[in-house]
């Protein structure tokens, strides 16, 4: 056993994909339904962290993982974190902040009656909560509300917060994930039903196309462009029409006649819609065999068309082409010409044969050109993002709070990811680069975290912290099940969403790899990113005014 961790006190990097592989290999088994997925690696991190402090990955890992994996979210939900605020980011962030007020007001309650020093509960309230930046803020204000004291007696208190905080950094994270587990059990929510139900909401459902004649004598006359310009967010787009024995791509300037065979593309419920606006369904569907008219799947690789919107592309006039689907992930979208395109879209286009090839190079359609992704862009963000989380912001008091290598980096990209471009540079990632970016910078970050917590969690332990492990697992509690239960069963918000919630009040990627397992889609990111800034800044600031009001 010595000379095994010898051999991995010489090599850290073979400790970092050791933990890493045995992370995997742990969070795959399944005991009665339940699995730890990828949050296993947090624990074997903390496992052999707790074997010799030796074995702890140095900060770097950590850094680098937590910088990528909220920069690389940050980018993907930039456009939906800004769009949240008009349907329930603003309902999410203000249920958020009131939990995590009433949360501190708890670590208030647990000091006051069991006396615990503030270096000693304000560690416990990050820990409790898992926000490392609001940790290293209290740290800078015990060091200036102690600098009279003598240097050893300021260490003590320093180190009271890093102690504090990896004992009930555990349970911060474990119990999230138990408790997502035990609500969706006890509440008996189906997760793929409910996801059915936002998708039938939100008019997602799969795309179809659908023939329609034209009988309805208020669009007779007008162009397609003057129709479609009285009209509001319609959820379809229109493919082709036939004007008598001629069949074509329908362009801005086409004017709509009675009798005209127009085909639509959209949702069930946008293409019921279309069935008010043109008149007769036809069961009988407007093929494009011997038209000349064909349509082709093309992925958007060129520089030159991602981040521009549809509109801004002049497919019609420049190319007599419309696009009537556009693939992102796994999910088909209904375009509309507002739609900013991403590299690695794939866009379905409808043109005449001979313009294929052009349309086509036009767009790219480059896989190795979607696979590289440009570290331009990326390395330039992230340096923005972290000097952004260094600029210190002060506080009422005389202090002042940074918001760190996950704040900084975060709001950054979601700023970036929303803006898609500025001039030649395409901030976004294509998905599947996000995607592998975004799972790396996640291991890297839950196995640099969980070697560093563990030696000092066992050996605080074995000296008495048990009263502390159970006070931050009150506040830990007391977050998570008045979230779920007030969110679930009073707010109405489905369990996915609370899941991101939760996991953005605990600032919490490993919770949030969990509902990302559970939930299989992108609902718990889009919650998550929508609280985080606001929970992170909250913390921090609420850290230092625990410290400060409890100073004695």
């Amino acid at each position: 056993m010595n000379y095994f961790i010898e051999l991995l006190a010489a090599n850290q990097l073979l400790v970092l994909f050791l933990v890493i592989g045995l992370g995997y290999l742990i969070g795959n088994i399944k005991i009665f339904g339940f699995n730890l997925g990828i949050t296993a690696v947090l624990f074997v991190g903390m496992a052999l962290g707790a074997l010799d402090p030796r074995l702890a990955l140095p900060d770097h890992i950590y850094i680098l993982g937590l910088v990528l994996f909220v920069y690389s979210i940050g980018l993907h939900a930039g456009p939906n974190f800004f769009a949240s605020f008009n349907k329930h980011g603003l309902k999410s962030n203000v249920f958020a902040l009131l939990v995590i007020f009433s949360s501190a007001l708890v670590a208030v309650l647990i000091s006051t009656f069991s006396d615990m020093p503030a270096s000693i509960i304000s560690g416990i309230y990050c820990g409790a909560l898992t926000n490392a930046p609001a940790l290293a803020a209290s740290i800078e204000t015990v060091k200036s509300l102690s600098a009279g004291m003598p240097a050893a007696t300021r260490d003590a208190l320093a180190n009271n917060f890093v102690v504090t905080f990896g004992l009930t950094y555990p349970f911060g994270v474990l119990g999230l994930v138990l408790f997502f587990y035990l609500f969706i059990k006890l509440f008996k929510v189906d997760l793929a039903q409910e996801e059915k139900d936002r998708i039938s909401q939100s008019e997602s459902t799969d795309i179809m196309s659908r023939t329609f004649r034209i009988t309805n004598p208020a669009v007779i006359g007008k162009t397609v462009e003057e129709l479609m310009h009285t009209l509001v967010k319609t959820g379809f787009v229109l493919s082709r029409i036939k004007k008598g024995n001629n069949i074509v791509v329908v362009a801005p300037n086409i004017v709509l006649s009675a009798d005209d065979e127009i085909v639509v593309v959209g949702t069930e419920s946008s293409l019921a819609r279309a069935t008010m606006l043109f008149g007769e369904k036809l069961s009988q569907h407007l093929t494009t065999e011997n038209d000349g008219i064909e349509y082709r799947r093309i992925f958007v690789s060129s520089h030159n068309v991602a981040g521009k919107k549809i509109f801004q592309l002049n497919l019609e006039k420049d190319f007599g082409a419309t696009i009537t689907r556009v693939r992102r992930g796994d999910i088909d979208l209904v375009p509309s010409p507002d739609m900013i395109l991403e590299l690695g879209d794939r866009v379905r286009v409808v043109t005449r044969k001979e313009n294929l090839d052009t349309v086509t190079k036009f767009f790219g359609d480059s896989i190795k050109g979607i696979s590289e992704t440009d570290f331009l862009s990326l390395s330039f963000g992230i340096v923005i993002g972290v000097f952004v989380g260094m600029f210190p912001i002060p506080l009422p008091n005389g202090t002042s709070f940074k918001l760190g290598f996950a704040g900084g980096p975060l709001v950054v990209a979601l700023l970036l990811g929303r803006l898609q471009r500025t001039g030649s540079i395409i901030w976004t990632l294509p998905f599947s680069a996000n995607m592998v970016l975004r799972q790396i910078g996640l291991i890297f970050f839950l196995a640099g975290i969980g070697t560093k917590a563990g030696f000092g969690f066992g050996s605080t332990f074995q000296s008495g912290g048990f009263t502390y492990i159970i006070a931050g697992a009150v506040i830990t509690s007391f977050a998570a099940i008045t979230t779920i239960v007030i969110g679930y069963k009073f707010l109405k918000i489905p369990m996915t969403a609370l899941m991101g919630i939760v996991s953005a009040i605990s600032t919490q990627p490993a919770a949030l790899a969990y509902a990302n397992q559970q939930a299989q889609n992108e609902q718990p990111n889009l919650f998550y990113t929508s609280v985080y800034p606001a929970s992170t800044v909250a913390k921090i600031i609420l850290a230092q005014i625990l410290v400060t009001a409890l100073w004695r």
